[in-house]
C-alpha cells in the first residue's frame, strides 16, 4: 500500500514510538533533525538505532528515519546508524543534489529515500532528484520553502508561493513514475478545519499524501481522501451509463469520454467499493 500518512516522532522520546505506530498512521518517521536539540542528537541516534534493531521485517517497512542534512556534523553518524540498523526508508532533509542521495545510497544501497525538498534550488532539481535510483517518493517542506523564499502568509490559505512549487513537484513525480508527492505539515494541531483545508489544497496539485505531526491529524488526513457520498454517486452513475453503451453518453449533461470514465473508475477504486 501507498503511504497515505507520515507521523513524526522525535528521536528522543522512544517511549513514543510504539505510540505512533499504534495511531493509525501508514508510515512513522523517527525524526533526528528538527525535533532533536544538538544536546541530545547522540541520544536520538542510539534509542532510534534499538528500536530498529528489534523490529521486525514488517514493522521496519513502517519506519523512516529523518536524518541531519549533509551540511551538519551529524550526517555522518545518521549515514552510518542508518545502515547498521537495517532502516528501511530515510528521509533525506534539505534535498538538493542528486550526488547527496548517491551517497546515502553507497552507504544504504537498499534503502529507499524520501527527498525532502524544502528551498528554491531543491525545487529547480525535482525533476533529477525524482530520477535518482532509490528516491521513492518525493516531500515537499512546505515550511522550510517559505522561509527560504520569505514567502508572504495569506491567513486563509498559506503562502501563495507555495503553489507552482507544488505543481512541480507533483509533475516531476509523474514523470519520473513516482507516488504522488507528500504534502507538508499543518502547524495547527487541534484546527481539523485548516488541515482539511491545506490538504484540499495540496490535492489540488496531485499530491497523494501528508505528513503529520500530531496522532490526531492522522485520521484527518485519511478521511480527507475518502471520496464523498457525491463522487461516489457521480461515479457509479458514470460507470453504469458507459458499461455496454457503443456510443456516446452524458451524464449530468456532460459527454462521458474515456478520461471522464477512468476518473470515475479510479474514484470507485480509491473508495474500495464496485459500480
Amino acid at each position: 500500500m501507498i503511504a497515505r500518512s507520515y507521523l513524526f516522532v522525535p528521536g528522543n522520546r522512544a517511549e513514543r514510538f510504539d505510540k505512533a505506530l499504534a495511531s493509525g498512521a501508514d508510515a512513522v518517521v523517527l525524526d533526528l533533525e528538527d525535533a532533536v536539540t544538538p544536546d541530545d542528537k547522540a541520544v536520538a541516534r542510539e534509542a532510534v538505532a534499538r528500536h530498529l534493531l528489534a523490529a521486525d521485517e514488517a514493522l521496519r517497512t513502517r519506519l523512516v528515519v529523518r536524518i541531519n542534512d549533509e551540511s551538519t556534523p551529524w550526517f555522518d553518524d545518521d549515514l552510518a546508524m542508518i545502515a547498521a540498523a537495517r532502516a528501511h526508508g530515510v528521509m533525506l532533509p534539505k534535498a538538493e543534489a542528486v550526488a547527496t542521495v548517491a551517497r546515502v545510497r553507497r552507504t544504504c544501497p537498499d534503502i529507499e529515500v524520501l527527498a525532502l525538498i524544502e528551498s528554491a534550488r531543491g525545487i529547480l532539481q525535482a525533476e533529477a532528484l525524482a530520477a535518482v535510483d532509490g528516491v521513492s517518493r518525493l516531500v515537499f517542506g512546505t515550511l522550510d520553502f517559505a522561509l527560504d523564499l520569505d514567502l508572504v502568509e495569506d491567513p486563509s490559505i498559506g503562502p501563495l508561493g507555495l503553489d507552482a512549487a507544488a505543481s512541480r513537484l507533483a509533475w516531476a513525480s509523474r514523470a519520473a513514475d513516482l507516488p504522488p508527492p507528500v504534502a507538508g505539515v499543518t502547524p495547527d494541531i487541534d484546527d481539523p478545519a485548516r488541515l482539511r483545508a491545506d490538504f484540499a489544497r495540496a490535492r489540488a496539485h496531485g499530491f497523494g499524501a501528508k505528513l503529520c505531526i500530531h496522532p490526531k491529524q492522522v485520521a484527518w488526513v485519511h478521511e480527507a481522501l475518502v471520496p464523498s457520498a457525491a463522487e461516489l454517486d457521480w461515479a457509479r452513475r458514470v460507470v453504469a451509463a458507459a458499461t455496454g453503451s457503443s456510443g456516446a453518453v452524458r451524464v449530468d449533461g456532460r459527454m462521458v469520454d474515456k478520461p471522464v470514465l477512468q476518473r470515475a473508475q479510479r474514484l470507485l477504486a480509491r473508495a474500495g467499493t464496485r459500480p
